[in-house]
């Protein structure tokens, strides 16, 4: 099994949606969903970081030449 530091967003995303089938589908014995919630808490960990760390870059490259960011084009 990757880490999700390895992986990238869009694995991870994907990786994610998947444990969520699998949680949704009630048919997993405890341990297994356990295992599964905990991955799917540190991949959506991940992705959050990503997400933070892409919007810090975003945020560099609209400053406006007075030094203030244009926040309301980084809405997503």
């Amino acid at each position: 099994m990757e880490l999700p530091n390895e992986m990238t967003f869009e694995q991870a995303i994907a990786r994610l949606e998947e444990i969520v089938e699998l949680l949704d589908g009630g048919e997993l014995p405890l341990n297994e969903s356990l295992k599964l919630f905990e991955e799917g808490v540190g991949l959506a960990r991940e992705c959050t970081k990503q997400l933070t760390e892409a919007q810090g870059k975003l945020e560099t490259l609209v400053k406006k030449q007075d030094g203030s960011v244009c926040a309301d084009d980084l809405q997503v």
